[in-house]
């Protein structure tokens, strides 16, 4: 009985010590990499994010926010994102484009980031400025929670937001009616957030020729488990079109044409 007593001691010491050993290690490498230096959004990272410090990315961040288009969130890490697309399409040729406005946040932070009056460039922001159209959500996105609606009417405030911007064209509709209104020939931007397949397809088939070599696509829903129904039609977009999208640890996807 002693024997068996002391054998099965051995065995539960085994695994306490296997418990420390990993407890010790994880702690170690708290202690190497340090506290958490972002955590907002979904997205928990302890690498640098110096870009938050940046004045005139602050600047351009205070604009969008006050907007109201992000809900009371942060999300300066998919704003810096999209600071970076715009601060690289502004080179090329063409024109940006911005399907899935809300009343403005992310385009008005883009604008004032990258100087957007001083361009000789249109941009166009598309959307009902009402929330989702019924009649083009699917009905696999229904049952992950995608309704209809879901945003107060904001067409006026939008107007009034970019008033002062001779280069901005807003356009009131759904998607994919309202595509043809896009004047632009060349589009070297072009920022995607409808919260649902649909239009969000149609929008980068309609867009794809347009876009010059080196243009930018940000598609802000792809890496959302809510939205898996865009991530699977824009692989397939992606495959069709010979090209690959980064996933982004803050839930977006980016398309560089080539």
């Amino acid at each position: 009985m002693l024997v068996t007593l002391l054998q099965l001691v051995k065995k539960i010491k085994r695994p306490i010590k296997k418990c420390k050993k990993s407890i010790k290690k994880s702690l170690n490498y708290r202690l190497v990499l340090g506290p958490l230096t972002y955590n907002e959004d979904g997205l928990a990272t302890r690498h640098n994010c110096d870009f938050m410090k940046d004045e005139r990315f602050v600047q351009a961040y205070n604009r969008g926010k006050n907007t109201g288009s992000w809900r009371g969130l942060d999300i300066h890490w998919r704003m810096h994102v999209l600071c970076w697309a715009a601060n690289k399409a502004k080179s090329l040729e063409g024109d940006f484009v911005e399907c899935g406005v809300n009343k403005g946040g992310f385009a008005l932070m883009v604008m004032h980031y990258i100087n957007f009056k001083a361009l000789n460039k249109k941009f166009y922001l598309l959307d009902t400025f009402c929330g989702l159209s019924e009649k083009y959500i699917t009905d696999e996105e229904r049952k992950a929670g995608i309704r209809p609606g879901g945003y107060g009417e904001c067409y006026e405030k939008v107007k009034k937001t970019f008033e002062d911007f001779d280069n901005v064209v807003i356009i009131k509709g759904t998607i994919p009616d309202t595509l043809p209104q896009v004047k632009a020939e060349k589009v070297c931007y072009l920022s995607i957030d409808m919260n649902c397949v649909i239009p969000e397809i149609a929008a980068a088939e309609y867009f794809w020729d347009k876009l010059v070599s080196g243009a930018v696509i940000v598609l802000d829903d792809y890496g959302w488990a809510k939205h898996r129904a865009q991530k699977r039609a824009f692989d397939e977009f992606a495959a069709k079109k010979g090209v690959q999208i980064l996933s982004l640890p803050t839930g977006q996807g980016l398309i560089i044409k080539p």
